[in-house]
């Protein structure tokens, strides 16, 4: 289940980080920035439980407070650490277990190069941080990695979702929400989302020339 959040600071937001000219620094804060809006959409629906608190006139009231286990961040190596970066100054409590997927450019399959689990991974809500939705295999991947370890609440987050990647998760993980700031139309030969981001890891950490476009 795909939900676009049209907000439009996102909106507003997004379309800076379409600009080729856009600069790392900013497309780095501007990912952030996304991440922590879209993570208020893909959170409203947590549990929260009361507790007892002494505010400053020495009276104890009832306020509201998350209920359960902390939540867990899952940034998809490299690019969706700065999706992470974003929602960890939201919550600061919330456990990171990274995991390390990139995709093979010449078969488009996902490479998997490192995973490490808290304990209790099952018992957590899991949000699993990526910019692109594309193909949908790394994240295909991740969660059947998250499955194996007993999680049950699991949502992903991106920045721009593809109709196929959109149609290959809904279709294995129909329970699985996915929260974005677009659907764009076109995936292209090479696995490119049109208009899409470019490749979105080399925008946030630079080691390519960002004029020149990926072939198709």
């Amino acid at each position: 289940m795909l939900k676009v959040v049209d907000h439009p600071l996102i909106q507003h937001k997004l379309g800076l980080m379409r600009d080729i000219n856009t600069p790392t620094k900013e497309f780095r804060e501007l990912c952030g920035e996304i991440a922590s809006l879209l993570c208020f959409e893909a959170t409203k629906d947590l549990s929260l439980e009361d507790k007892t608190v002494k505010i400053w006139t020495g009276e104890e009231i009832k306020v509201k407070q998350l209920a359960g286990k902390k939540l867990v961040l899952v940034p998809i190596w490299r690019a969706g650490t700065y999706l992470s970066a974003g929602v960890e100054k939201l919550i600061p409590s919330a456990k990171v277990n990274p995991i390390g997927v990139y995709r093979d450019e010449k078969t488009q399959e996902p490479k998997p190069y490192y995973e490490k689990w808290c304990s209790d991974l099952s018992q957590r809500t899991i949000f699993i941080m990526d910019p692109m939705l594309a193909t949908g295999g790394t994240i295909d991947y991740t969660i059947s990695r998250l499955k194996a370890q007993g999680c049950q609440d699991i949502r992903v987050v991106c920045l721009v979702a593809s109709i196929k990647g959109k149609e290959t998760l809904e279709k294995k993980y129909p329970a699985v929400p996915i929260y974005a700031a677009a659907l764009d139309p076109i995936l292209d030969k090479t696995g490119y989302i049109r208009p899409g981001l470019g490749d979105a890891g080399d925008r946030l950490f630079g080691p390519k020339d960002l004029n020149t476009p990926p072939q198709s």
